[in-house]
């Protein structure tokens, strides 16, 4: 019997799984300090670097960047080859790839610390570190499209599909978004001005939650969700359907941010209607996921990772109707400018993101090593983050969601 940990490239999944865990780590620690920063502001010890204006940029950009694209990067490389039935596709640039992500990160963070910053949400590096993000990008597209080019297996599996609309639509906003003119090592101005720059902001802005945080991440729920439950994937056609109405759909979605503002309002009211058509992609996934996991009950109730991944479906169910109910104007005008929106974004990325991340990583990690999950960590343990994690995020982000919601009419009554 072949052993395919030995014909796999799983080394460099397996590094790229440990700077996941460290990011999210730090990222997390850098996001609890800032919260307590607008409690005790004191707390910045009168150092410009531990100001809030600086740690905020690092905290996402550490969790987005450092936490999540290295998981999407070690799923990606895990995944690929086993649809595939090859192994990587240039194992030495998946290397290169994995380290020289880490270590643009850790200089990117330095440099918000620094005051580096182009200002534009999610995009807040400057333009040396736009250029190499690029290279490696391209790094990352070489090995991941070369590894489905040299399949034994024809088909495509849809997984692989949404991690290559990953690639490609992240790679065509982040190049779009940071065309800039350079002034100097440390500044460089965006092309585009006034409106423009907020239309182009924000369709990178939103559209990097929608193919990165929401996209990729759905690429490794159909490839670790099945697996882990044992079971084909409950519908193959409604979710090739989901992904072409998903990535159609995401991409017109971004002005929604917009609203009430000097951006034309067909553009708005355009943004709006796509956000709610979303909601038909974004539940027949839900409902995919659920429907593949009905016949593993049995198995949910004593696999603790499984657990993390059908916890992920839930928040995911939530989050996307959530979205697209916010993007309504009449909602829109009450939510805006609260922290409505910072719960909504929290409840997606530490219900949705991080917790099938996390399940994920319990399912891949044993098999690499060759081991049982009892026999790597203690269940009892992981059963009781499995519990402590809905109540942990649903209390923060429902403190933020619904008093907030208050707030905003009682503004729009004091306007009135």
């Amino acid at each position: 019997m072949t052993d395919f940990r030995e014909i796999y490239h799983d080394g460099v999944v397996k590094r790229l799984v440990q700077f996941s865990i460290i990011w999210a780590v730090v990222g997390m620690l850098v996001g609890v300090w800032i919260a307590a920063e607008l409690i005790w502001p004191g707390l910045d010890l009168g150092q410009f670097w531990l100001s809030f204006g600086r740690l905020r940029p690092l905290h996402t950009n550490g969790i987005i960047f450092g936490f999540g694209v290295s998981a999407l990067m070690a799923t990606a490389f895990y995944s690929v080859q086993r649809t595939s039935n090859v192994p990587l596709f240039m194992p030495r640039l998946a290397w290169i790839c994995c380290y020289g992500w880490q270590v643009v990160v850790l200089a990117g963070g330095l440099s918000l610390l620094a005051g580096w910053t182009s200002t534009k949400e999610y995009a807040e590096l400057e333009w040396p570190f736009d250029i190499a993000i690029t290279i490696l990008w391209v790094c990352f597209a070489v090995v991941f499209f070369g590894t489905i080019a040299t399949r034994r297996i024809k088909p495509i599996y849809v997984s692989n599909w949404f991690y290559g609309a990953l690639i490609i639509v992240i790679a065509m906003l982040h190049i779009v978004n940071n065309l800039a003119l350079p002034v100097s090592l440390n500044k460089s101005y965006s092309i585009y001005a006034g409106a423009q720059d907020a239309v182009v902001q924000w369709w990178y802005g939103h559209n990097a939650v929608g193919f990165l945080l929401t996209g990729g991440f759905l690429g490794m729920l159909y490839y670790f969700l099945p697996k882990q439950a044992n079971q084909p994937i409950w519908s193959y056609r409604l979710s090739v359907i989901s992904f072409w109405a998903f990535t159609y759909t995401y991409i017109w979605a971004g002005p929604h941010h917009l609203h009430y503002s000097s951006v034309p309002e067909w553009v708005q009211s355009l943004a709006m209607v796509m956000s709610l058509i979303l909601l038909a992609p974004s539940w027949a996934t839900m409902i995919n996921g659920i429907m593949t996991v009905s016949k593993a009950w049995r198995k949910l109730r004593v696999d603790p990772a499984m657990k993390f991944i059908v916890l992920a479906l839930a928040f995911y169910g939530l989050a996307t109707f959530e979205g697209p109910m916010m993007a309504i104007r009449s909602v829109n005008i009450v939510s805006h400018f609260t922290d409505w929106t910072i719960g909504h974004v929290h409840s997606g990325a530490l219900g949705w993101n991080a917790m099938i991340t996390y399940g994920t990583f319990y399912f891949m990690v044993p098999r690499m090593m060759g081991r049982e999950l009892t026999v790597c960590v203690w269940p009892i343990f992981i059963s009781g983050w499995h519990w402590r994690a809905p109540c942990s995020i649903s209390l923060p982000c429902g403190e933020q969601v619904f008093p907030r919601g208050c707030y905003g009419s009682a503004w729009m009554a004091l306007v009135s």
